[in-house]
């Protein structure tokens, strides 16, 4: 009972003294927009005291410095910061007022900034994703989906979709009849549009081992109109103005910013919580809602995030646990060579829960995917525990056969009592200093507290199981023939 109200994590934030600043504009605004307002930034930046250092990167991320670090993808509207400072402690006040400051300042982008996490990179700590056919159905469900994040919980901070917002694109109509007989194909128009406004590439310069990229690209300067550029016909070997092959243009909304998943188009709706809670809180409030929405026919729902990451460790984790378990059970029947004694052994497993719990519980650290790995290694330290207990019991009923079975297991369990107690005592203060490591310390906790509480329990279930399971045998040897 007291297990179920732990918080649940499953990774921790990193110790080091750093942290991610996530800029995005509107999807199709300039790089040169965004490094002018990263520019605001880094100047506000340099003057604080507590940053250390700061590295702006413009349309993407920066290379994988570490495992845990994922990039964004390319995208001409992101911005990305690194910043670091002297310690942990100094990182929540400064994100505050830079929040403060890009609401102030920059209130035209999105900003988000995120601690270093020991776990997985990258991502929100909530997502669902929904996929199907259409991209008009799909953005609507993903809407909708924003809507019931927003009125399912308080908790939840800043709702958005992986595809963006569409675009206004400028779009040429093709005048069939005419460009046809001109020779003058789509994709010859395409080239002259891409000539005037981004670029093509003409080839790459190499300059030791860098190859730089060769844009050809029409003068800014020069003042003309897309319908003023002309098109090279190959069948008529000359070239032919491009509004006589176009029907002139239009504006055209367009999702610019598509994402698949197994060739499906899937749409992703993102968001952060509020700081000082879990995904795990946040995540039980939401799943309700977003579950009982009613998908089309071909679509279809799954959850994400911190969920999805958890989940998938923990179904790797327990592919390989039945059988460790079963070799387990296996060595410790052949080492009494009978059922009843490791059957004694393994009922003491599940007392460690106990002391997890008030462990966890009482220093208000999260149950992370490391605490699960410190709980699975204590039912090895219990069983050495028991088999210790239980194999004295039954070397003193050997040894006085003749001995009262109550008088039999309390001499044995005082004789065993110095090392059980000194094997826990000297496990326990080996996790010591763990407690002041940010990713061991939940694992060190579960291990301390559920080492501590389980061996003094112990001491008081084994030797009562073993006179409740031998009471009937015992008391048969006892009768004369």
């Amino acid at each position: 009972m007291l297990f179920g109200q732990i918080k649940q994590q499953f990774f921790p934030d990193s110790n080091t003294p750093l942290f991610f600043v996530h800029y995005k504009l509107e999807q199709g605004a300039s790089i040169a927009e965004t490094s002018r307002d990263l520019m605001v930034f880094e100047d506000w930046l340099a003057e604080q005291e507590d940053v250390v250092s700061a590295s702006a990167f413009v349309g993407r991320g920066a290379d994988r410095f570490m495992l845990t670090y994922q990039a964004e993808d390319p995208n001409p509207s992101y911005g990305h910061i690194i910043v670091r400072t002297e310690s942990i402690d100094q990182i929540a006040p400064l994100i505050a007022e830079i929040e403060a400051f890009a609401a102030e300042n920059l209130p035209q982008g999105e900003f988000r900034a995120k601690r270093l996490a020991f776990g997985p990179g990258g991502g929100d700590p909530i997502q669902v994703r929904f996929s199907g056919p259409d991209a008009v159905v799909l953005r609507d469900l993903a809407d909708e989906a924003m809507a019931r994040l927003i009125a399912a919980s308080d908790n939840i901070v800043a709702p958005r979709i992986d595809w963006r917002e569409q675009e206004l694109v400028l779009k040429p109509v093709y005048a069939t009849d005419r460009a046809q007989e001109a020779g003058i194909t789509r994709d010859d128009i395409t080239t002259i549009l891409r000539f005037a406004t981004t670029g093509i590439d003409a080839g790459v310069y190499r300059e030791g081992e860098r190859q730089i990229p060769i844009v050809l690209r029409a003068d800014p300067e020069a003042g003309l109109a897309l319908t003023d550029y002309v098109v090279y016909s190959q069948n008529a070997q000359t070239s032919v103005p491009l509004e006589q092959v176009t029907d002139g243009f239009k504006f055209e909304a367009q999702n610019t910013l598509l994402m698949r998943r197994d060739r499906l188009l899937t749409i992703t709706v993102g968001a952060d919580i509020v700081k000082g809670l879990t995904a795990a809180q946040v995540q039980a409030e939401v799943t309700e809602t977003i579950e009982a929405m009613d998908l089309p026919a071909g679509y279809k729902m799954e959850w994400g995030g911190e969920l999805e990451s958890s989940s998938d460790a923990q179904a790797s984790l327990g592919r390989q646990l039945p059988m460790s378990l079963i070799i387990m059970v296996v060595i410790s029947v052949l080492l009494f060579n009978a059922l009843r004694q490791p059957l004694i052994i393994w009922l003491l497993v599940p007392m460690s829960v106990n002391g997890v719990s008030l462990a966890l519980l009482g220093t208000g650290y999260p149950f992370t995917f490391t605490a699960l790995l410190g709980l699975l290694s204590l039912s090895g330290m219990l069983i050495k525990n028991g088999i210790v207990l239980v194999e004295e019991i039954d070397i003193v009923r050997a040894e006085k056969p003749d001995q009262d079975l109550k008088d039999t297991i309390v001499e044995a369990s005082t004789s065993r009592l110095r090392p059980v107690i000194l094997a826990a005592a000297t496990t326990i203060l080996g996790m010591l200093p763990l407690i002041w490591d940010a990713f061991f310390q939940s694992m060190a906790v579960t291990i301390m507290g559920g080492l501590a509480f389980a061996s003094i329990l112990t001491l008081v279930a084994a030797p009562v199981f073993y006179y409740a399971f031998f009471k009937r045998s015992a008391e048969a040897q006892a009768q004369p023939a």
